[in-house]
């Protein structure tokens, strides 16, 4: 049989597997978002995971000839012949922290519509054990008329894509598989080991794949709020919690994790995902959701040592303007999604400061979207600022000269721990 592949969701994760893929096999990229996928068909990134020239090089015009190569569409007629389906939608929480599962059900009733006898459908999103067999395989079987592990089968591998990594990129890290049964374990895990350079690890189940990666970010959530409650009892006793942990880091076996808002599409959110699943079995999880509490109040936590500093200096709060640098969710990445930076500039609004959000790596579009905020693309050049904050570290900011940004009594704040002279205070 011929492989045929099509990737649903054509994002952070699914572009880039997507073009990987289209080096070894014809494959159609499929999203609903027509903007995003005329911007991939003009052989171009806005997420800049994946550049122009590599995108250009397996760029088809159509799929009719089944050759290697990414056509992109979000017409589902163009992925009715493929043979395996791989999902890779996002799966956020509510407003409540909830899991929610509402793209994924969407994407497999589109999957669903088109399904035949004999395909695989693999899912990549991060979820809770037993979301792949529990909750999408019966959409599934009610979209398309036929039987799970009988017409057709499913499998898991989920996404270690690192927003923004270069070194790390999809090819070069180790991919975990699944199959609904041990047969097709093994075809999920030939597909994957063809283009992963790293290897692959085959587990005995989808669910133990799904656990394994929704505690990859649980372990990282936690130990990251660990170094966030020592920084808060450092800063209380006057020590540096960078010292603190350069010094101990000397130590063969300490963890290297520094404090900082925890943000983003996965360490953010797949705890929840954790937690709520363990509350269905009866179990409520203590050491999880405490990690989640202490990294959710740290943006309410650096806007007061902010407006401290402000007080110390006798800079009027009410009133004050204040550069924010960067409102991405992590470093030299346009993904805004989750960012913790919006934390930060809601709490300094709520105290009256009027922030200004300088970041070159965002779409100011998204911003606004998704937060009602402004976000500016280029600094006006003369304007002057009583506080600058480092949100978010980008490269760029370093090369920034701060103090042509301050008025005569500005006070400067570090969130990153990445600046050197000049900061009035750092997290």
């Amino acid at each position: 049989m011929n492989i045929k592949i099509a990737v649903i969701g054509l994002g952070y994760v699914g572009l880039p597997l997507a073009r990987l893929f289209a080096t070894k096999y014809p494959v159609v990229g499929f999203d609903i978002n027509q903007s995003r996928i005329e911007g991939l068909r003009s052989g171009t990134d806005s997420t800049l995971e994946v550049s122009d020239e590599v995108l250009q090089n397996v760029l088809l015009n159509d799929f009719k000839n089944n050759q290697n190569g990414l056509f992109c569409s979000s017409s589902i007629s163009d992925i009715q012949d493929c043979n395996y389906y791989i999902v890779t939608v996002p799966t956020p929480v509510d407003k409540n922290n909830r899991p929610d599962l509402t793209p994924l059900y969407k994407s497999s009733e589109t999957v669903g519509k088109v399904l035949k006898k004999g395909d695989i459908v693999i899912y990549e999103s991060t979820v809770y054990p037993g979301v792949t067999e529990e909750e999408c395989v019966p959409v599934l079987e009610k979209t398309s008329g036929l039987k799970f592990n009988i017409d057709f089968f499913a499998g898991y591998s989920p996404e270690r894509i690192n927003p923004g990594d270069k070194e790390h990129t999809v090819e070069k890290i180790l991919k975990v598989t699944a199959g609904s049964t041990p047969e097709i374990g093994q075809k999920v895990d030939a597909l994957y080991k063809s283009v992963i350079i790293a290897g692959t690890h085959l587990a005995p189940t989808i669910k133990v794949a799904e656990a394994a990666k929704v505690i990859e970010n649980s372990q990282r959530d936690i130990n990251i709020a660990f170094v966030n409650e020592l920084a808060k009892i450092f800063n209380l006793m006057n020590i540096d919690t960078h010292d603190v942990l350069e010094a101990a880091g000397t130590k063969w076996n300490f963890l290297p994790f520094k404090p900082g808002l925890v943000g983003g599409h996965c360490i953010g959110v797949d705890p929840y995902y954790l937690a709520q699943r363990a509350q269905e079995f009866g179990y409520h999880p203590e050491i999880i959701l405490a990690g989640r509490r202490l990294n959710d109040s740290m943006g309410e936590y650096v806007a007061t040592q902010i407006v401290k500093l402000m007080i110390k200096k006798g800079i009027s709060v009410n009133g004050a303007s204040l550069l924010m640098l960067g409102i991405t969710f992590k470093e030299n990445c346009p993904d805004v999604r989750n960012t913790k930076i919006v934390d930060v500039v809601s709490a300094l609004t709520d105290y009256g400061i009027n922030v200004t959000i300088y970041d070159p790596w965002a779409n100011p579009v998204d911003v606004f979207q998704e937060y009602g905020l402004t976000c500016h693309s280029e600094l006006v050049l003369g304007t002057k600022f009583d506080g600058i904050v480092l949100g978010v570290g980008h490269t760029s900011f370093l090369e920034l000269d701060l103090i042509t940004l301050q008025n005569r009594n500005s006070i400067v704040y570090d969130v990153k721990g990445i600046l050197g002279v000049g900061v009035d205070g750092k997290l």
